[in-house]
């Protein structure tokens, strides 16, 4: 089965309202001819009402970078849902290694953040990735295996075509350390196999798979030839327009 290919760019703590909307306005500008891919930034909470608004009409979608599981209440400091589609984001980063490295995500709450995305309509792109610690232990299978079957829990078939997951080792992330096409595909597989015994073969062929970790020009067109990488989380790369584009065109068609 055909999958169009995913390009988000996750922009992190970067670019200030002003930088974010110069660096929009470009992308739209350069990728509107640009056919057979999907593509999606992640811009900082306070740019994203403004990055959506510039994006309107085009085909670039506006992703939170995380998404909390409660849409009201005495949560100080976070974002649930249904502010995040009313600030215009159509998707949700979950589980991103930073938010469960530096600020206690777990497997457990990640799936509480998985199900409240997708159950208020935004579509959810759901982190997965092992440590060097535990990719070096033989552990890298076992522990994207754990992280999916926690953040897929409670997910309704229903919601399947807003589901996106993404493959990203952890020591590749920011370190200039990418895993090789033959290591990411391996890892990807397996989880498109776990997709199949959790929701079935059919809707496992249409989940998109993302891989990022280091994803840049350079690379960016060995790692989608994969069978089972269907577009990049990119990082750094997204924060310049000229490389992000080179990563898009780099995936359509594939």
């Amino acid at each position: 089965m055909s999958r169009v290919p995913f390009v988000v760019g996750n922009w992190k703590l970067n670019k200030t309202i002003a930088e974010a909307l110069a660096l929009v306005t470009e992308l739209k500008n350069q990728l509107a001819a640009v056919k057979g891919v999907q593509v999606g930034v992640a811009p900082t909470l306070v740019a994203l009402p403004a990055v959506a608004k510039r994006l309107e009409g085009t085909p670039i979608a506006t992703s939170a970078q995380d998404c909390f599981w409660e849409s009201g209440g005495a949560w100080t400091g976070e974002v649930g849902p249904a502010q995040l589609l009313d600030a215009g984001a159509t998707w949700a980063i979950v589980g991103h290694s930073e938010r469960r490295q530096f600020f206690g995500d777990t497997n457990e709450g990640v799936g509480k953040k998985t199900r409240a995305a997708l159950a208020a309509g935004l579509g959810a792109i759901l982190c997965v990735g092992e440590t060097l610690a535990e990719r070096d232990g033989g552990r890298t299978l076992a522990v994207v295996e754990e992280q999916l079957a926690a953040g897929l829990a409670g997910v309704d078939a229903a919601w399947v075509p807003r589901l996106v997951v993404a493959y990203e080792p952890v020591w590749a992330i920011g370190t200039g350390r990418t895993a090789t096409p033959a290591q990411a595909q391996e890892v990807h597989a397996h989880i498109r196999r776990r997709l199949a015994d959790r929701l079935g073969a059919a809707a496992a062929e249409t989940i998109r798979i993302l891989y990022g970790g280091s994803v840049k020009p350079s690379n960016a067109e060995a790692l989608i030839a994969e069978k089972d990488i269907d577009g990049s989380l990119v990082g750094g790369a997204s924060l310049e327009a000229a490389d992000f584009i080179a990563i898009v065109k780099a995936a359509r068609g594939t």
